[in-house]
């Protein structure tokens, strides 16, 4: 089955303003009645409900502990719940066979708080790497790949490694590789988690700008001033169980 986007109505075409998909809403991430329970006995999730519609900002929010990374490894199937259906893309992740993984992964950007870049590669050489694993014909890697980097503002340091850029321009590298496969959702955990305040907005901008295009975003963080500034949606995780999920919410409960 063929999605109504084309080649011409990809990420890239709809950021750089040459077209723009309207879409029935649908659900992209829908867990029922999960609990993720690991073999010593921790409980990590329990009860979870949770939909997300595509398009949607959902900021993930909580202590250290209370679950909201073992969310993001169950929605790239890197765990298994124990119990309940986790389902992205219309692909129940439990029932996946083995073969279709990378498929259902190609749809999931992936940001992390230290970057995992590759540090004897370049800039361009690790979005790049993001499309070679895939097997992408080398005749479409660098037309995505510069494009991609010209949205990210990092252009001019395509030839440079990771050690010569500073932490703002690694993330930015790190968005950079997420987006290169056009994907439909970006998980992204604490990706401000290292940066200074300044450095940490401007990222926050472009996350912004691409979920305003129709990408579905993701966001754990304890940055609870960016969290209360941008009023989005809000799911509050505490001992593994979703305790509050709220919209135009602030990072604490304002009751």
């Amino acid at each position: 089955m063929t999605h109504p986007e084309t080649a011409s109505s990809s990420l890239f075409s709809r950021l750089t303003g040459r077209a723009r998909v309207v879409r029935p809403s649908r659900d992209v991430v829908v867990l029922h009645d999960v609990t993720k329970r690991y073999p010593n006995g921790r409980v990590a999730l329990r009860d979870v409900d949770l939909v997300v519609p595509e398009g949607d900002f959902v900021f993930l929010v909580g202590p250290s502990g209370a679950g909201k990374s073992t969310l993001m490894k169950l929605l790239i199937r890197d765990e298994l719940a124990t119990q309940g259906h986790v389902v992205v893309d219309g692909d129940d992740l439990a029932q996946l066979r083995r073969r279709a993984v990378p498929r259902v992964r190609r749809k999931i950007g992936i940001v992390f708080q230290d970057f995992k870049l590759l540090p004897r590669k370049t800039v361009w050489e690790n979005v790049a790497f993001a499309l070679e694993v895939t097997g992408t014909p080398r005749s479409r890697i660098k037309p995505s790949v510069d494009r991609v980097l010209a949205l990210v503002g990092l252009t001019a340091q395509a030839g440079q490694i990771p050690t010569q850029l500073s932490g703002g321009e690694q993330q930015r590298t790190a968005i950079a590789r997420a987006l290169v496969h056009d994907p439909r959702i970006i998980i992204a955990d604490e990706p401000t988690g290292n940066l200074d305040p300044v450095i940490s907005w401007e990222l926050i901008q472009l996350l912004l700008r691409i979920n305003e295009l129709g990408v579905t975003i993701l966001m754990a963080t304890h940055d609870a001033e960016v969290v209360t500034a941008l009023r989005k949606r809000v799911v509050a995780l505490e001992e593994g169980r979703v305790i509050r999920d709220e919209l135009g919410a602030a990072y604490h409960r304002e009751d």
